[in-house]
């Protein structure tokens, strides 16, 4: 491979700040919304005391995990020794940070008393999987950093082996441990499964890369430098293997669950219930964000095109979104089995199943966050040196001779 030429977006075009402006103000809603959840407190949303995650987590696990995934190129890279995605490890950093930014934002702002954080900041509870959270997501932050400035540094650059090494684990931790969130939760039935945390590492695989794309080919197409299909095949390809390891996973962890007669009725919710969460699981996730992008990726005539392989990344994304509202949502929903195998009624609405319907500030915090991320990430790339100027064959395809050009 030719030695890669990274240069900042150059220019004042009238499309990138167009964008940005758009994005801003996404943001502005963001906050907005979070201002008048705040000030009113959270009974104008659609979440109560029975569902106390509601749309702004779906975002904000949405965006921390594939925040995990956004890094797995440059770990491809650095860690696995596949040299063409070496040129793209600047952007795959990156982007791990803006979008861990971007959840945590969304998180934050979702507590209804953001100061609150002070005490999680100044008071662990090492018992506690989220006082752990706290101290993968800082060091999350911080070593991916610092693997950024190695690979952008020509003196440190000796040293992006070793960075990328010690991110790989902890990007590996710090999913271990959003889905043990959900995983060590013994009391909710749809949850409460080991299988929860190396799900979600396998989930951020397929969300990180998706969402990396999508970023990438508007890059290069925006600015006019040169992609070729030989990058383009890989990537489409190793975005199905990564889709097809998150179906596997969640067909184990279904079948799992099914072999236990005390989950029965929770899989009989989730599946074959007659709600929102069978449609966007089967629909949404299985078909629109599992068998239609395994298509796309692995069948002849969308092979190496960049349009299809955007379809197919906006198809993951939505599904990832859809699969977290299952998860966080629909295992709220089903209601709490206080006494197994015993039918409970009460004045409290005990043993049926909880409403939720998501709010217009929910979803606005939520999309906030999102173009947090992505407003992030095209300022940096406006003023620093993240992508490369070509990803030609030449440049990437080790077999490419001069006959092709």
């Amino acid at each position: 491979m030719k030695p890669t030429t990274f240069r900042e977006i150059s220019g004042t075009s009238a499309g990138y700040y167009s964008l940005l402006g758009l994005l801003a103000l996404l943001v502005a809603s963001g906050l907005g919304a979070a201002y008048y959840m705040e000030h009113n407190g959270h009974w104008v949303t659609g979440m109560n005391n029975q569902i106390v995650w509601g749309m702004p987590h779906v975002f904000a696990v949405f965006l921390i995990v594939a925040a995990s995934g956004a890094l797995n190129v440059a770990s491809m890279a650095s860690v696995f020794g596949k040299t063409a995605y070496k040129p793209l490890s600047r952007l795959s950093g990156l982007l791990a940070i803006t979008l861990l930014v971007g959840g945590l934002t969304v998180l934050v702002l979702d507590l209804g008393r953001p100061d609150r954080l002070i005490v999680a900041m100044t008071y662990y509870n090492f018992k506690s999987i989220f006082a752990w959270n706290i101290i993968l997501y800082n060091g999350f932050l911080v070593i991916v950093a610092a693997y950024l400035f190695t690979m952008m540094s020509r003196a440190a650059n000796k040293h992006s082996t070793k960075a990328g090494f010690v991110a790989f684990l902890w990007r590996l931790t710090l999913t271990t441990g959003t889905g043990s969130i959900f995983g060590f939760i013994v009391a909710r039935q749809a949850y409460d499964a080991a299988i929860m945390a190396p799900m979600f590492i396998v989930f951020s695989f397929a969300f990180g890369l998706a969402i990396f794309l999508l970023v990438l080919f508007a890059g290069f197409r925006w600015t006019g430098r040169p992609l070729g299909d030989y990058l383009v095949n890989r990537l489409q390809r190793l975005l199905g293997l990564f889709v097809a390891a998150s179906l596997f996973f969640v067909v184990v962890f279904h079948l799992t669950n099914l072999y236990a007669t005390e989950h029965h009725e929770v899989e009989h919710f989730i599946l074959a219930g007659n709600n929102v969460y069978s449609g966007l699981f089967w629909v949404g996730y299985v078909l629109l964000g599992s068998l239609a992008p395994l298509a796309i990726c692995y069948l002849a005539p969308f092979r190496a095109s960049v349009g299809w392989a955007t379809t197919a990344s906006v198809l993951v994304i939505g599904g990832g979104l859809a699969m977290m509202y299952v998860i966080i949502i629909g295992g709220q929903a089903f209601p709490l089995q206080l006494f197994p195998g015993m039918e409970v009624s009460s004045s409290f609405n005990d043993g049926v199943i909880n409403p939720y319907n998501p709010s217009v500030p929910e979803i606005l915090l939520g999309i906030g966050g999102f173009s947090l991320a992505l407003a992030m990430a095209m300022v940096a790339i406006k003023i620093m040196r993240f992508l490369p100027l070509s990803l030609s064959n030449a440049e990437t395809d080790p077999h490419f001779t001069a006959e092709e050009r």
